[in-house]
Formats: structure tokens, sequence, C-alpha cells
């Protein structure tokens, strides 16, 4: 909380009791975000681990209970898919925050590597991600500015669109 960072990240999946301490060790000087289920944690992955069935069936159901124990932590907020923050707003209210990694530029491509669920920066915002986690795009560009600048004006024409509509 010393540091000046604005966010920490820490696991929803093992105990709310942890949430709420991480939430009273940030002093309210850092948002504590849960983790709800890694974006390159797929269906398989679950069932394998052990998971019930309905999780199994439908993971964004298990990413809304983590993310209803996080806001009843006092959490700011959850890393989630962007294929599951409008189901979060939902569920727990828009004014919780939703960080979304597994960003994959419409240019680049989906399907690329070990990400299971990954949404494009227009899909993402359209669900109502607050803040978007973009890494291998633009780390592993040929040019690391010019895909920077490609995801900036994805970001900014699918934010144009939401506020060009009624």
């Amino acid at each position: 909380a010393n540091l000046g960072v604005a966010f920490a990240t820490v696991h929803c999946g093992e105990n709310p009791d942890m949430l709420r301490a991480a939430v009273d060790g940030s002093g309210g000087k850092v948002g504590v975000l849960g983790v709800t289920v890694l974006t390159s944690v797929s269906k398989d992955h679950l069932r394998s681990a052990g998971y019930r069935e309905e999780f199994c069936d439908d993971l964004s159901s298990l990413v809304v209970r983590r993310a209803a124990d996080a806001r009843a932590a006092g959490c700011a907020g959850v890393v989630c898919s962007g294929q599951e923050a409008g189901r979060i707003k939902e569920a727990v209210g828009s004014d919780f925050l939703t960080v979304t990694p597994g960003i994959r530029p419409a240019w680049e491509g989906i399907g690329k590597d070990d990400q299971q669920r990954v949404t494009t920066p227009e899909q993402a915002i359209r669900n109502g991600s607050d803040y978007l986690v973009v890494g291998r795009p633009i780390r592993d560009a040929q040019d690391p500015k010019a895909a920077a600048r490609q995801v900036v004006a994805e970001i900014r024409a699918a934010r144009e669109g939401l506020t060009g509509r009624s």
C-alpha cells in the first residue's frame, strides 16, 4: 500500500477471508482485484481439476460467483475474461471494476497461443471491461510501437461506438 500502486491482485478461489484480509491490508490505498479464473483455463481444465459439472458446463457461472465473493469482501473489482465482464456487471453492479487480460487485437487473430478465453479490444469494451491488459500482441510484434498504436485505435473506435449509441 505504501508503494503508490493503484491495484494489486489476489486469487478469488480459495477463501473469502483471504480476500477480506487483502482489502484490510490495502489500507484503502490500493484497489484490490480478485483474479476469478485465469484466461488460460478452459472447461476441460476445470473438469480435470475436479470442479463440479455445473462450473465445467458454464465456466462463466464460476467467474460470476467468484466476482460476487470479491465484491462482498470489499474488493474494487476483478480480473476476468472480456467474455465474462458483462455478466459480472449485471450480477454485482456496473461500478465494480473488470480488468481484462487475454486481449487479442482483431488484426492479430485469435487462437495462436495458450489463452482459452480471449477477446478483441472492441469485444471487451462492448462487454463492459474497464481496463484492458495487452501484453503479447505488443511485446511480440515486429514493431511494438505500431502494434500499441493499433490497439489504441481499436480501443478508441470501440469507445466511440459506445458513446455514439442512443
